[in-house]
């Protein structure tokens, strides 16, 4: 209880006996039932928790804001209606209409973005993306749409633009046939929409260095770190020596590979290669010739044979 000394006496009856409410943060009159003080704020800690489930239980927080849901996670929607069992026909009939323009008067944006969301999500997860590429690349999807950048082009390739381009900007790029064949969205619409949403959102994104692709399908074609490591020493070699102009970074990474793993006696087919990256053999043998030449590896390269 609280004392008159910490409070005084009630404005209203003039009473001098009060109550706290903790869980409502407020000081009651016991008298009248006047409120003399409210919003108080609780000194007291609070309990401890030693494990994730106690720390479930206790949690007064609610789930963070977030860009990868269309209301951020914060708003409400009327339920599946899991709780009208016992509710008459008619009265059940009543919620789903409602519940039904409910989501229709909802408006275009939530619409859109309901949707937008739902791919980003399947191709990230597709991908094996980490989930700071799900939050941007929702973010600069509603953002794009807020500015009215999106207006006749189809969702579908705006999101797979957007995802290549937020997984470089993050520094885990995928190339463009990876984007292309999870979204199923060709690789030349991939490329065309990552460009026009870079430059509506004035985004410089440096080009995609082959040695950020090593590791990734050394890994896929199970070569041990000694490939990888001779693989990236290559392609620094060549490029000291300005032969990567106009060559694409998978293609570079692919013939790379295809030397290291011949030099390390970790050797792999060219088919098997190619078909993991993502190039044409054609592409490997001419990249193997020109680095090979380049770097004078044809010694080392005849003894692995």
């Amino acid at each position: 209880m609280v004392t008159p000394e910490e409070v005084g006496a009630c404005p209203v009856c003039g009473a001098e006996e009060f109550e706290e409410d903790k869980t409502l943060g407020e000081t009651v009159c016991r008298n009248c039932g006047a409120i003399i003080e409210e919003d108080m704020v609780e000194e007291e800690g609070g309990p401890r928790a030693f494990t994730q489930e106690e720390k479930n239980k206790i949690e007064r927080t609610g789930a963070p804001l977030t860009f990868t849901k269309h209301d951020r996670g914060i708003s409400t929607q009327m339920g599946s209606g899991g709780a009208l069992r016992n509710v008459s026909p008619s009265k059940r009939g009543q919620y789903y209409r409602i519940r039904k323009w409910n989501r229709r008067l909802s408006g275009s944006k939530p619409r859109n973005l309901r949707y937008a969301l739902s791919e980003i999500k399947t191709l990230v997860d597709l991908m094996n993306l980490p989930r700071s590429v799900h939050e941007e690349s929702a973010r600069l999807y509603e953002k794009s749409w807020e500015d009215e950048a999106l207006k006749g082009r189809k969702i579908e390739k705006i999101v797979a633009g957007i995802v290549f381009l937020v997984s470089r900007m993050q520094g885990v790029p995928r190339t463009l046939k990876e984007v292309a064949d999870a979204s199923g969205v060709d690789k030349r619409e991939v490329g065309k929409n990552y460009r026009y949403i870079a430059r509506k959102l004035d985004k410089q994104v440096m080009p995609a260095r082959p040695e950020e692709f090593v590791s990734r399908f050394a890994e896929e074609l199970e070569l041990p770190g000694e490939v990888q490591a001779r693989a990236k020493n290559i392609i620094e070699e060549v490029r000291e020596k300005e032969i990567l102009s106009g060559r694409s970074p998978e293609g570079v990474v692919a013939s790379a590979l295809y030397i290291a793993s011949k030099i390390e006696g970790e050797d792999r087919p060219q088919k098997d290669i190619a078909e993991t990256v993502g190039v044409t053999e054609v592409t490997i043998r001419k990249g193997y010739k020109d680095f090979v030449e380049a770097l004078g590896l044809e010694e080392e390269m005849e003894e692995a044979s």
